[in-house]
């Protein structure tokens, strides 16, 4: 997937531009976007702010962590419970 050339906090800034009354046609063209990108932005990041973005950050990365953590654990556990089916 291509990276944005925009950071989620300058396209925040962008669509709070778009909120504060400025007309869309003006916004896509001076920072050089399509319209539909635009509103694939507003969709997704609309009436978020920076910090709410950046905590949904730290939690989709702890989130992520704790996945592989279970995951391991579970083919451990599976891993063990083969070994003690084996022995009896």
């Amino acid at each position: 997937m291509k990276k944005s050339k925009f950071s989620e906090s300058q396209i925040v800034a962008i669509l709070k531009e778009g909120e504060a009354g400025i007309p869309v046609t003006q916004i896509l063209r001076q920072h050089g976007i399509s319209q539909a990108t635009y509103y694939v932005w507003k969709s997704r990041y609309g009436g978020a702010s920076v910090a709410e973005l950046k905590r949904l950050k730290e939690l989709e990365a702890e989130n992520a962590r704790l996945k592989r953590m279970y995951a391991d654990l579970a083919l451990e556990n599976a891993a063990i419970k083969d070994v003690l089916s084996r022995k009896l």
